[in-house]
């Protein structure tokens, strides 16, 4: 297949398909919404937060090196205001010589210190690795989910491209995905550490005194209403945050590429009303999903501040009645701290994970979009009986993008092996959905499409679309050298056959003008050539393929007359032996066809060479004389 369709072809968008490159039209008629995604509320926070965790499950090992670091790190950690308190202790105990002891035992409170300095050295080290291979598993997870996505998008119907906005996917592809590999990233290690500190701390805090541990307790439910509460506001704010940003993406995208027709028709105060809408929107969204989430950490800030007078407090009274020691009180201290600090950290990592989540949620949203249905498993297996290649047979083919809105119904029609079949009608009447069928674009709603006696819809697509070449009145370049895009449709083919298909499309002789020939870098948009340069391209890449069934869509509209008798005249070198579907609004284009086509509404109301059709005096002839009259009118 040379090119890939258009989804902003005319004929294609009055056909009924909703395309994506017509978000500005489709969102002021309402169809869809501004970014093309449902605007159902949000799936299950905790199943998708777990479908994303499970697609870590492939370094379920090294997730368990990690969970075994952070509970040594932590282990570590909490022992060390114990050993501190210790430290206290000898040091209190020396200077009021309480329990007999004669004076600071500095042997004991170096080998203490010693003791506390190798375990939070220890617990640092351990951190870090912690970290290290944390971000090795979540990198390589988004690298198997970014490849996922990659392979969704070839799997996925074109009517879902078609229907959802581009700027929307790409945000999807590369927002939304970055923005899950730093939420994993700052909270899966922090509240894994979080949690385990709660745990351990609430241990040695039970350890050394049973009373005060139940005091610090009553932080627990205060802090889990409190994020319950802020959580839930902040979720939707989150989400909105996400799609909004996917939306002005759409938005950029569309004006970006348009941005020549934008200024030409002096739209750009609209445009930049709605980006300043959409922004707004954005700003919103984003500073609510901001302060909500910020909100947590003084809140859980103000509790643990409340905890640590009460225990501060009681410590006093029970250090004063001698029950406790001043060690353990100031041990106690510190556990507190513990305990409530990991609390705010878990609250502020649930946030930024509630931001993730929102992200995945778009993601798997793509990833669950319905496939294309697939190929059939006996398309390898049919038998091909020995005839002439690209014979054609449209039998009862009804078709609509909508089921509301029936396009074409009961259409019959045969190409014969080397035909030129010419498609004719006036705009929306199904020309080009006519070919986009044959391409398995679109699956029928009923009837069949054989080619050379087989079912397309028993033959894989890449093997159908590989013998067919297919030239669009929208010119697709990517980036890269003239010779590259020529050799799109045939990577391996050789310097001599790019050369030679570029003499035949009239390509080599512009192209010796270039400084870099055919080494000159073409942008996306083929900015470094003229529209009829970048036709010539794309007719070059159909030459070079050397399809059996040939579609040309207006394939010469963007060429000089001139140019377009010499491509005219190479097209009929290149149709000898192969079937061509030629889609002509200009019917001088196509007198010598074999057969004519006469599109209305679907279907087919004439068909027959060029002057059968014009002594028919029907519905081609009429097309005809309109079109000559204008053109004579304009010329008066």
């Amino acid at each position: 297949m040379t090119t890939t369709p258009d989804p902003k072809n005319d004929d294609a968008v009055a056909e009924g398909g909703v395309q994506s490159g017509a978000t500005v039209s489709e969102m002021r008629s309402g169809r869809m919404n501004t970014v093309g995604i449902p605007t159902e509320k949000s799936k299950n926070f905790s199943a998708t937060a777990q479908r994303l965790l499970k697609r870590m499950s492939r370094d379920l090992v090294v997730v368990g090196l990690i969970f075994l670091m952070a509970i040594a790190s932590v282990t570590l950690i909490v022992i060390g205001p114990r050993l501190l308190g210790r430290a206290t202790d000898i040091v209190f105990d020396g200077l009021t010589g309480r329990d007999g002891v004669d004076g600071i035992d500095f042997g004991a409170l170096h080998r203490i210190l010693e003791i506390a300095i190798g375990l939070y050295l220890a617990a640092y080290v351990l951190a870090y690795g912690q970290a290290y291979v944390l971000a090795g598993v979540v990198q390589r997870t988004m690298f198997r989910l970014r490849r996922d996505i990659e392979d969704k998008i070839h799997r996925l119907p074109l009517s879902y491209i078609d229907s959802h906005a581009r700027g929307d996917l790409l945000s999807r592809v590369t927002n939304d995905i970055d923005n899950i590999s730093q939420s994993l990233q700052q909270s899966l290690s922090q509240l894994v550490t979080s949690l385990l500190t709660i745990v351990g701390v609430l241990v040695m805090m039970l350890i050394v005194s049973p009373l005060l541990a139940l005091i610090a307790l009553i932080v627990v439910p205060l802090s889990i209403v409190t994020m319950n509460v802020i959580a839930k506001r902040s979720r939707a704010k989150f989400i909105a945050q996400w799609r909004h940003t996917g939306e002005l993406n759409g938005l950029v995208e569309e004006a970006f590429t348009g941005h020549a027709i934008v200024k030409a028709f002096g739209q750009r105060q609209q445009v930049e009303e709605r980006f300043a809408r959409i922004n707004d929107e954005l700003r919103e969204a984003g500073f609510g999903a901001q302060f909500l989430s910020g909100s947590i950490q003084p809140a859980m800030m103000f509790i643990g501040n409340l905890n640590y007078v009460a225990i501060a407090v009681v410590g006093g009274v029970k250090v004063a009645s001698g029950s406790l020691s001043l060690g353990d009180v100031q041990a106690f201290i510190q556990y507190s701290r513990q305990f409530t600090q990991p609390l705010t950290q878990s609250a502020s990592m649930f946030n930024v994970l509630q931001s993730g989540v929102a992200s995945a949620e778009r993601v798997f949203e793509l990833l669950d979009a319905e496939d294309e249905i697939p190929d059939s498993q006996v398309a390898g297996d049919v038998f091909v009986p020995e005839r002439e290649k690209g014979r054609v047979v449209f039998d009862r083919v009804s078709f609509s993008y909508d089921p509301d809105r029936p396009l074409i119904h009961d259409l019959s029609f045969v190409a014969e092996p080397g035909a030129t079949v010419a498609i004719v009608g006036p705009t929306g009447a199904g020309k080009t959905t006519l070919v986009n069928l044959l391409m398995r674009f679109y699956e029928l709603d009923s009837g069949v499409i054989t080619v050379d006696g087989r079912n397309i819809a028993e033959i894989a697509r890449h093997e159908l679309r590989s013998g067919i070449g297919m030239v669009l009145q929208d010119t697709w370049l990517f980036n890269g050298t003239i010779r590259d895009n020529i050799a799109f449709g045939r990577p391996d083919a050789t310097e001599d056959e790019m050369r030679a298909a570029a003499k035949a499309a009239y390509v080599d002789r512009f192209v010796h003008s270039l400084p870099q020939g055919y080494d000159t870098v073409l942008t996306d948009d083929g900015g470094s050539v003229s529209a009829g340069e970048r036709q010539l391209l794309t007719i070059a890449r159909a030459f070079l393929v050397n399809p059996s069934i040939l579609i040309l869509d207006e394939a010469t509209s963007s060429v000089d007359t001139r140019t377009e008798v010499l491509i005219q005249r190479a097209m009929k070198d290149l149709r000898q032996g192969r079937t061509s579907f030629v889609i002509a609004h200009r019917l001088s284009t196509i007198r010598d066809a074999t057969v004519i086509l006469v599109m209305e509404n679907g279907s087919i109301v004439e068909q027959g060479s060029h002057e059968e059709l014009l002594e028919a005096n029907g519905a081609y002839a009429r097309l005809y004389r309109s079109q000559f009259t204008a053109a004579e009118r304009t010329l008066d």
